[in-house]
């Protein structure tokens, strides 16, 4: 899924440990994301976006378009929060169904939508590939 981390990384000539001292992790965590051990946190990902001057929907896969010209550098929980409710209510969707979509509880879901807990990047991504909407917009970026 996260194909163009390594794309960029080799775009760009740097080594794991180059990428891992400029997101802040380990070299080890910065292999996992690229072999899909584990998912990159949103956080995470967004420093990628940053520092290359890439989109969010670029990174994983939703776009072939790289740059915005008008991007929000930082994540805001509160952002986030309220696309999801705006994301949900949209499409008719109740707390549950959501939920049940996600496979995770109703409770996460309102966790999320308050801004009091940050959204995982699996979840971001299976609403975003799910109901074809952009990454970028979810995370308030756009």
């Amino acid at each position: 899924m996260f194909e163009r981390l390594i794309y960029i990384r080799e775009e760009y000539e740097l080594t794991q440990q180059q990428i891992a001292n400029i997101i802040g992790v380990s070299r080890s965590v910065i292999s996992k994301w690229e072999n899909n051990v584990t998912f990159i946190p949103l956080k995470h990902l967004n420093t990628y976006s940053n520092h290359f001057k890439v989109s969010l929907d670029y990174l994983v896969g939703f776009s072939n378009k790289k740059n915005y010209e008008k991007s929000k550098s930082e994540l805001n929980n509160k952002i986030i929060a309220e696309r999801i409710r705006e994301f949900r209510k949209s499409n008719n969707l109740t707390l549950r169904e959501l939920a049940k979509e996600l496979n995770t509880s109703s409770s996460t879901i309102s966790a999320y939508e308050t801004g009091k807990v940050t959204l995982l990047t699996s979840f971001a991504y299976q609403i975003c590939l799910n109901h074809k909407i952009s990454l970028d917009w979810l995370c308030g970026k756009i």
